[in-house]
């Protein structure tokens, strides 16, 4: 393994093994919960992860070190610096800065896929993509070119609902990344089920989005895949109490003046008052589901891949 990488002893036998690894990002520790509701929902997620059958690795920068599976004590060490700038949160251009300087630092969503990369882990889970911002066509997330430019099948409830999603939807068609409906036809619109837009194709099972996976890779596309699964029926709110409360929270962030890097954390800060705490229940909700969904979809991969290999 290179060693830009510091792998733990599991997630580096897993990988030499041919076996199923789901990666997961590190600002919903650092920049999107408060202590202690950050650590117990990013250990929720990795039992998640083991729940369907994969091994889970939390990626960060841990003083300077791109690290690839983090421990408990580790992920309690981030989660008690939550809310201050003491990690930097790092996407495609922070990186070499973190490295270069001996930083702690949390993964977005484009930071990780980066690392998964360069680890071979070809599944990543989270809870929605960053994209468009609503009111500022100009603000565009990184995550949206990371996913046109690097080869990792990312899941999620679609793009946070406080984006403007027909633009995001926009920009994915430009980079050329292939949106899978996870057993349904519209684009998840994060704590709702769908925004009416459409997807690419619709896949109902885990064999079927690992058969994609192995295609996309046969072509030698250097895309990512866009896997949207919808939150489960039990925590996902009404369309239009979501979309009311995003809209909402984007004009008073417009007031505020309140945008950049700052904005995404305090909408959805903003979201989770306006709905009494739905978006929230929501939100964990779905990081679980998402989470075994992927670990689902690359112990598919992995079976496919030993059966071709053997």
């Amino acid at each position: 393994m290179d060693q830009l990488l510091h792998f733990s002893p599991l997630i580096e036998q897993t990988l030499a093994d041919g076996g199923a690894v789901v990666a997961l990002e590190s600002t919903v520790i650092t920049h999107g919960l408060p202590y202690p509701q950050n650590v117990e929902t990013a250990l929720a997620m990795e039992a998640a992860v083991a729940s369907g059958g994969a091994v889970p690795a939390t990626i960060a920068i841990l003083g300077g070190k791109a690290t690839i599976g983090l421990s408990h004590d580790e992920i309690e060490y981030l989660g008690q610096l939550a809310g201050g700038d003491r990690v930097r949160k790092c996407s495609r251009r922070d990186l070499p800065i973190a490295l270069a300087c001996g930083e702690d630092g949390a993964t977005t969503v484009a930071g990780t896929m980066i690392l998964a990369a360069l680890a071979h882990i070809e599944l990543f889970a989270t809870g929605g993509i960053g994209g468009v911002h609503r009111g500022h066509p100009f603000d565009i997330s990184a995550d949206l070119r990371e996913l046109g430019q690097t080869p990792v099948t990312v899941v999620s409830s679609g793009a946070k609902s406080i984006l403007d999603l027909p633009a995001t939807r926009e920009v994915l068609e430009t980079e050329g990344v292939t949106i899978v409906g996870y057993g349904v036809d519209e684009l998840p619109a994060f704590f709702a089920r769908s925004c009416g837009l459409p997807v690419d194709v619709r896949l109902d099972d885990p064999r079927a989005v690992a058969a994609l996976i192995q295609a996309r890779r046969r072509l030698g596309l250097n895309s990512g895949t866009l896997i949207a699964v919808p939150a489960p029926d039990e925590a996902c709110m009404e369309p239009d109490e979501a979309e009311e409360a995003a809209a909402r929270a984007a004009r008073e962030a417009d007031e505020a003046g309140i945008h950049g890097p700052a904005s995404t954390p305090w909408l959805l800060r903003r979201v989770v008052e306006l709905t009494e705490g739905r978006s929230m229940t929501a939100n964990s909700a779905l990081l679980q589901n998402n989470g075994r969904v992927a670990a689902q979809i690359a112990v598919s991969l992995s079976h496919i891949e030993r059966s071709t290999r053997s």
